[in-house]
């Protein structure tokens, strides 16, 4: 795990460091750089999640290409994501995401945690998630029509409570309380789908992040 650690953090700080888009910001800077790069790449998987990235997101992860191979599934994955943004274009990438995520009724795929868990949009994990939501201090944003289970915005929430420096035994029952069952499998049907180019690495990524994420909330601290 420890290589695996290395190779996110360096990676997305040194990214960081070269753009000032806010949702991969990993916020406060005097968090340490595991904190850092925890909430990176949970902002970066948000935002390739909520919706298709441009080209200047598509240059930003590009930058990932050369990650050094050390051997672990994480170094590989972010390789493999950052050579699929820099052969992948916008046009091609949005029809994609359209095609998994929106159809004519819905996509190939449903990012939702009520979906996953019980087959059907709207269920109790979603009440039970906004109770939790409500209890970390989280208001839904009117302008938002999504349901709070949604991949993206559950990404978003765990980058908050990094950013925010919530404590670790929180940030572990909010993972494992409303991720830890569901968004793993969907990370490897994203990597599986038919519709997928791009998002196969997307997906790949974030298998192998949620399984370092699993190892790390599992200690400790």
């Amino acid at each position: 795990m420890a290589n695996q650690v290395e190779a996110m953090r360096t990676e997305l700080l040194e990214q960081q460091s070269q753009t000032n888009t806010a949702t991969i910001s990993a916020g406060d800077n005097e968090q340490s750089p595991e904190q850092r790069y925890r909430a990176g790449a949970y902002g970066l998987l948000a935002s390739l999640l909520s919706r298709p990235p441009d080209q200047e997101r598509l240059d930003w992860v590009s930058g990932f290409a050369p990650v050094e191979q050390t051997g672990d599934e994480m170094a590989l994955a972010m390789s493999m994501l950052g050579l699929a943004a820099t052969t992948c274009r916008p046009e091609a990438i949005d029809d994609e995401y359209h095609a998994l995520f929106i159809g004519l009724g819905r996509g190939e795929l449903v990012p939702y945690g009520s979906w996953y868990l019980t087959g059907f949009l709207m269920e109790r994990p979603l009440g039970r998630l906004r109770d939790d939501l409500a209890a970390l201090g989280f208001q839904r944003d009117p302008g938002v029509h999504e349901p709070e289970d949604h991949a993206a915005a559950l990404c978003e929430v765990m980058q908050l409570l990094i950013s925010d420096a919530v404590p670790h035994n929180r940030q572990a029952d909010f993972f494992n309380t409303h991720m830890a069952d569901w968004c793993k499998r969907f990370f490897i049907d994203l990597s599986e789908a038919r519709s997928a180019v791009f998002y196969r690495a997307v997906g790949r990524f974030g298998i192998a992040f949620m399984e370092v994420e699993r190892r790390y909330l599992s200690m400790q601290v």
